[in-house]
């Protein structure tokens, strides 16, 4: 038997006379000559073929891949995003649930506080009626002192010495004066008239009673309206029961001085210097309190 070899050998290869590209291979101990052309052109085709398959099957692979990592990314950021929009859903719920509880804390203060000013006047009306009977339950207290300290001689809010009842205007209102001839008028409607003070007891009496009844801190501002005068006979000082006053002790020092020619009525007001100089003379338009003096029951 005949043995075949296929030892591979170089090929070889040249151009003929007629200038064609020839080679010549030895195949299984053969050798083998033909035109290659058509064989360069097929594998030229072929290997522009397998570029155009390379690249369409790159770019297919990119396509895939990117699809691949959208879609990645869209699996993985749609919780996220959803998450979020739960909680902006929470927070706008929350929002709106904090503005109902503050638009009802805002109406429950404003009603409190209706309440309290209501309450508030109501207290202060409370006030005014607790001031009220304050007042007249002193009231009531000094007519029952002036009934008991009087037992019933004298009218209430009149004070009593011997068998005379003496009526201060200051005890019945502390603002409303009068001049002397106005005053004497009201001692007189009262069933009185101003006073008459016949002795050194009353004088202290009278002068005594006065003592805390003071409205300025004017001394002279603070007297009291009683019943002398000489405008009929200047320097002639008569008491208004028509006796002339002799004694002068009841004068401050220096007084009566009709002053600017315009002084003619008695005053009386409070010394602590000396209970018996107590009177001076003053113009009869000048407002002041006075003293009234009725004979007892």
């Amino acid at each position: 038997m005949e043995k075949v070899s296929f030892v591979r050998n170089a090929p070889q290869v040249f151009f003929n006379s007629a200038g064609y590209f020839k080679s010549r291979y030895k195949t299984f101990g053969k050798a083998v000559y033909g035109s290659n052309r058509w064989v360069l052109l097929c594998l030229g085709l072929l290997n522009v073929v397998l570029l155009i398959v390379a690249v369409s099957l790159g770019i297919k692979c990119a396509k895939v891949k990117e699809s691949s990592i959208h879609v990645t990314h869209s699996s993985a950021t749609q919780p996220t995003s959803e998450y979020l929009h739960d909680n902006h859903s929470n927070v706008i719920e929350a929002g709106e649930n904090l503005k109902k509880t503050l638009e009802t804390a805002i109406k429950n203060h404003t009603l409190l506080k209706e309440q309290i000013e209501q309450k508030k006047s109501i207290n202060d009306e409370n006030q005014r009626q607790v001031e009220t009977l304050r007042t007249e339950k002193t009231n009531l207290q000094a007519n029952i002192s002036a009934l008991e300290g009087t037992c019933g001689k004298c009218l209430p809010g009149w004070n009593i010495l011997n068998s005379s009842c003496y009526f201060f205007s200051y005890l019945e209102s502390s603002t409303v004066k009068k001049n002397w001839a106005d005053s004497r008028a009201d001692c007189v409607r009262r069933g009185a008239d101003l006073v008459v003070i016949d002795n050194q007891e009353e004088q202290k009496f009278v002068s005594d009673s006065i003592q805390n009844m003071k409205t300025t801190t004017n001394r002279w501002g603070n007297g009291f309206w009683i019943g002398i005068t000489d405008v009929h006979s200047e320097g002639t000082w008569t008491w208004i029961n028509n006796v002339t006053m002799l004694d002068r002790r009841y004068w401050m020092d220096g007084e009566p001085n009709n002053r600017g020619q315009k002084e003619d009525c008695g005053v009386i007001l409070y010394s602590s210097i000396s209970p018996w100089k107590t009177m001076f003379d003053g113009p009869c338009h000048y407002p002041y309190h006075w003293v009234c003096k009725m004979d007892s029951r």
